[in-house]
């Protein structure tokens, strides 16, 4: 599968290093699923989305973690990588309700300009190996990994978000067909 989007976003380069999509993730904020680049709004994303994971070994398990690259502005991304989110121990094809929580989910709430919201998925060694970080802010998804020897992400999805004022950014309008029986 390709991450060309991943690589237009900046997502490979800023967040992730390259990588091979292995695992089937979808992820849906009110039952409306997110397509690499497409914009939300406050509104949208105040709750936690449901994320789906694909997969047949049911004994694997994954680690999920959401993070904002661009806080506190995407001028001047000080507080770069913004933990929102973090579950383990979520089991392969189920969701993210089977897992663990370890970071509460904080909905995205930028100040100013458009913020990528990135959603990792990596498997982990083994349940309960995998534990939450000390802090949110200055969060490093590649140190994280390397921490935990979880390897390479084996998916990942992110969106545009900005607040209710803001105006701009790209709009996802095509098809989508969720995999999910």
């Amino acid at each position: 599968m390709s991450n060309d989007s991943l690589v237009t976003g900046r997502v490979i380069g800023e967040v992730l290093d390259p990588f091979r999509t292995t695992v089937d993730m979808t992820v849906l904020y009110d039952g409306r699923p997110i397509i690499n680049g497409m914009e939300f709004r406050s509104q949208a994303v105040s709750g936690r989305p449901t994320v789906e994971i694909g997969g047949d070994d049911t004994s694997a398990t994954y680690t999920l973690v959401m993070v904002d690259p661009d806080a506190p502005n995407p001028s001047n991304p000080t507080l770069r990588e913004y933990l929102h989110w973090m579950v383990t121990d979520i089991p392969a094809s189920t969701d993210d309700t089977y897992g663990r929580e370890v970071v509460c989910y904080e909905s995205p709430a930028p100040a100013t300009g458009i913020h990528r919201m990135v959603l990792v998925l990596f498997r982990q060694l083994g349940r309960g190996t995998v534990f939450a970080p000390s802090m949110r802010h200055n969060f490093n998804t590649r140190s994280f990994a390397r921490c935990y020897n979880l390897g390479a992400p084996v998916a990942a999805k992110y969106f545009n978000f900005q607040r209710q004022a803001g105006s701009g950014g790209r709009k996802f309008t095509g098809p989508y067909t969720s995999r999910r029986q």
